[in-house]
């Protein structure tokens, strides 16, 4: 049967799709690339669409890292309740950001633009959730400069991310400095929680899957700080069940650190969960791991919350 002109067409178009389809199988499979056989059959599935997608995606990517993205200033949080999920300063950040604190608190313009400048004049990565506060500001000056500053920030935040992702996925299977790298990078920023609701909840699934994969590989490679910054950033966007899992990991593999206990502890409070609250402390009590203050005052508040 002798085919038409559309059906010939066709035909070529199919058979360039798989030999393309192919290629890239092999060129990716070479790589280390991961998901290459997914990729291939959404190729074969999906003809020339799911060649372009991948194609568009890689070319929005290297724009996207060469020349860096807008941000919209919406996806900074503008409320005061940040102090709140603000780490506690060390005594060179405080210098600065204690002052930027009780100014923009105290409405003091004059006093808010000059610590404000001091604030950004050295490293402004760890003073995020201080420096939101003065985008709210009367003053227009400081919550310009604040706004700068934080659109700076959080831009390298997101290419680096991405960049970092990209490593991630071209890196061979027994390698994991990218996801080392990667949790440590991104838990720096999150835990001053200076972003919307969304896309905080993003990049912490990001962050999630980083430390999956490095779980994965080699597990004795995560540190019990790595996991204790993702349960704790899962417990903050609401992801109990996830960060359940990961404290369970964390308590296996390192028994005798607070933070194994302390996580637990963190999670069960704010769960409510009376039995595994208790059980953990009672297993604290046994271990031979010093108690500081924050973990007292956790049990003493969910103790009184159950008295009355």
């Amino acid at each position: 049967m002798e085919l038409t002109r559309t059906e010939y067409i066709i035909l070529i178009v199919l058979i360039l799709n798989a030999v393309v389809a192919l290629i890239c199988l092999i060129w990716n499979k070479i790589r280390g690339t991961k998901q290459h056989w997914i990729k291939f059959w959404i190729m074969i599935i999906c003809p020339v669409a799911g060649f372009l997608y991948y194609v568009l995606s890689w070319l929005f990517w290297k724009i996207a890292s060469g020349i860096g993205m807008e941000i919209d200033l919406k996806d900074v949080i503008f409320g005061k309740d940040r102090v709140k999920t603000q780490i506690k300063a060390d005594e060179n950040r405080e210098k600065n950001i204690l002052p930027l604190e009780e100014a923009v608190l105290v409405g003091d313009s004059k006093n808010q633009r000059l610590a404000m400048m001091n604030a950004i004049k050295g490293d402004i990565s760890e003073s995020l959730a201080a420096i939101s506060l003065a985008l709210g500001s009367k003053d227009s000056e400081t919550a310009h400069y604040a706004a700068s500053a934080l659109t700076s920030v959080l831009n390298e935040f997101r290419i680096t991310v991405s960049k970092m992702m990209q490593k991630l996925e071209e890196e061979e299977p027994e390698e994991t400095q990218a996801e080392e790298e990667l949790l440590n990078y991104m838990d720096d920023v999150l835990r001053q929680r200076v972003f919307s609701d969304l896309e905080q909840d993003r990049f912490v699934h990001i962050m999630e899957r980083a430390a999956e994969e490095l779980f994965k590989k080699d597990a004795a490679k995560l540190t019990a700080g790595q996991y204790e910054s993702v349960c704790l950033r899962l417990l903050e966007i609401g992801d109990t069940e996830m960060s359940e899992k990961w404290c369970l990991r964390q308590a296996a593999q390192y028994p005798e650190q607070l933070s194994s206990f302390t996580c637990k502890l963190k999670l069960y409070f704010t769960l409510w969960e009376r039995e595994k609250f208790f059980q953990t402390m009672d297993e604290l009590k046994k271990s031979k791991v010093v108690i500081n203050s924050e973990t007292l005052e956790i049990i003493r508040i969910f103790s009184g919350g159950r008295a009355s």
